[in-house]
């Protein structure tokens, strides 16, 4: 414990180097498209709590810097974000309150947070493949353990994994991902063993264990070891094919995080899959660590090293709070797209008590989501010394 507690600086400053930016962003998206079709905007704040900076712009904006230092918020005249908020209309600010933005500029509004998020995660992603390309190699099997599903399922060390459910393998991590994401699911594998081809029927198993981060997490294995792979030509991209790509590879983390949630809802994967602002902050500080301790390196080269290593996990970050945002709970994005298309179907607007009593459960159903979202990283990060590495 007395570690973690030394690490704490650094902890807090990963959390909030990784959480500000997207979150940040997530909100100026929200506010320039509101802004655009003339809603008047009370407040945008970064962090929480009582201001440490605060100046008020000539549209009447107070423009805010809070003393708790994890996200922000934007609020519209009138917008209803919290029970209280219902029917409150603020003076002031220069513009049209946000109940008189017609259901479709409403909606356009809440879209722009996510999309915001969205459009930043490609940029990185094309930032990446851009300077570093794409690994394009055969992945190799070196090691089995005895007793694991590869083992089982007829897997052996030499096997070049060539496809997985009918998907091309091109380098490590796809396997690694495709495995995470289908614990107790059959799979598909195709390998290539000398000549021959062989179609191999795999079901990863659910165990915990050490993630590449040296955290303990519940996570799908097969039981095998990648042994040296050989490596082909590296995918190199111009910056539009760069950008192109970078789309490509926000749709997919989409799509894996539509899959991971949906396991969860089913049962499928544990809860404990999901990551919070305290694992995420946790990840952030053992990526400095592990970069930091690279003795053989220099320190410009640790700092290169560690600012692509911080934007590609701020990637996936932005897709998960973007994702998340839109899921139709009252409280987020998600449930103001859900207020609208009540309206657009009755032609009036959802009555304020129904407002209120659903604001508050989404609420508590979110703050009991974070709970124990935040209990399995703190769990994660070896606090109390249970699981975490």
């Amino acid at each position: 414990m007395g570690e973690f507690l030394s690490q704490g600086p650094l902890f807090l400053i990963c959390l909030i180097f990784m959480m500000g930016i997207v979150v940040v962003i997530h909100e100026f998206g929200h506010y320039l498209v509101g802004r655009f079709f003339g809603a008047a905007v009370e407040s945008f704040s970064v962090g929480f709590g009582k201001p440490l900076y605060e100046r008020t712009d000539s549209k009447g904006t107070r423009w805010r810097v809070n003393w708790i230092p994890l996200g922000g918020f934007v609020k519209f005249v009138g917008e209803s974000q919290m029970a209280g908020d219902v029917g409150k209309i603020e003076a002031g600010p220069v513009g049209k309150p946000y109940a008189e933005l017609g259901v479709g500029q409403r909606s356009l509004v809440s879209l722009a947070g996510p999309l915001a998020n969205f459009i930043l995660s490609s940029l990185i992603f094309a930032l990446i493949l851009g300077v570093h390309g794409r690994p394009n190699m055969q992945v190799g099997v070196m090691s089995v353990t005895e007793g694991g599903a590869a083992d089982a399922a007829g897997m052996q060390p030499g096997d070049t994994i060539v496809e997985i459910n009918g998907k091309k393998i091109t380098n490590t991590g796809e396997v690694v991902v495709a495995i995470m994401l289908n614990p107790n699911k059959q799979m598909d594998f195709v390998v290539a063993r000398g000549e021959e081809q062989k179609h191999l029927a795999v079901t990863p198993v659910e165990v915990t264990r050490e993630n590449d981060f040296g955290q303990k997490v519940p996570q799908a294995t097969i039981g095998i070891g990648f042994g040296a792979a050989t490596n082909g030509d590296r995918i190199t991209y111009n910056p539009v094919e760069a950008l192109g790509q970078g789309v490509v590879e926000t749709g997919s983390t989409i799509s894996r995080t539509v899959t991971m949630l949906s396991r969860i809802v089913t049962g499928k994967m544990s809860m404990h899959a999901m990551t919070g602002p305290v694992g995420i902050g946790d990840i952030s500080r053992r990526t400095v660590n592990k970069v930091w301790s690279q003795d053989q390196f220099t320190p410009w080269q640790r700092l290169e090293q560690l600012f692509w290593m911080l934007i590609s996990i701020c990637a996936a970050i932005s897709v998960g709070v973007g994702f998340f945002n839109l899921l139709p709970l009252p409280v987020l994005d998600g449930g103001h797209l859900v207020f609208n298309a009540y309206e657009a179907l009755t032609g009036k607007e959802m009555p304020q008590k129904v407002q209120e009593m659903a604001l508050t459960f989404g609420l508590i159903l979110l703050l009991g989501m974070v709970v124990v979202i935040t209990w399995g990283d703190i769990i994660e990060t070896g606090l109390f010394g249970a699981r975490g590495g």
